[in-house]
């Protein structure tokens, strides 16, 4: 019987490997992702979840990848919903965002979308431990 080995790919083990092995033309944006994330919420540990890069900050806070014609953040209910009316215009579902290759990110938006993410997730963990 002859055994198969899984190769491990280096996307699978960090955000860097993700974003070096994405499409070319979505490297760029996934690495704004990256640094709007980080800028917002400096204290989120980095890694790889769903086998795409993922933060976590008191709990689960985002997750980003490279699709065929966007790229797509994913944010836990209720954020997305609390801001419909600014994400008029992009595509939405309950728990992502796409943001079109052929347009520039909304940098301020995106960054509002962590930001409360974080806060949701640090006052349920507060909550949690009172």
């Amino acid at each position: 019987m002859r055994e198969t080995k899984v190769r491990e790919n280096a996307q699978d083990r960090n955000v860097e490997g993700y974003i070096a092995q994405a499409p070319l033309e979505a490297r760029a944006k996934l690495a704004q992702l990256r640094k709007i994330i980080r800028s917002a919420v400096p204290e989120a540990k980095e890694g790889i979840s769903y086998k795409m890069p993922y933060y976590d900050y008191h709990g689960a806070l985002v997750w980003f990848a490279a699709f065929k014609n966007h790229v797509g953040i994913f944010i836990r209910p209720p954020i997305i919903r609390e801001h419909k009316r600014e994400l008029k215009g992009y595509i939405t579902t309950k728990s992502a965002v796409h943001f079109q290759m052929n347009k520039p990110l909304p940098i301020a938006l995106v960054r509002k979308l962590v930001r409360a993410a974080a806060a949701k997730n640090k006052r349920a963990a507060k909550k949690n431990t009172a």
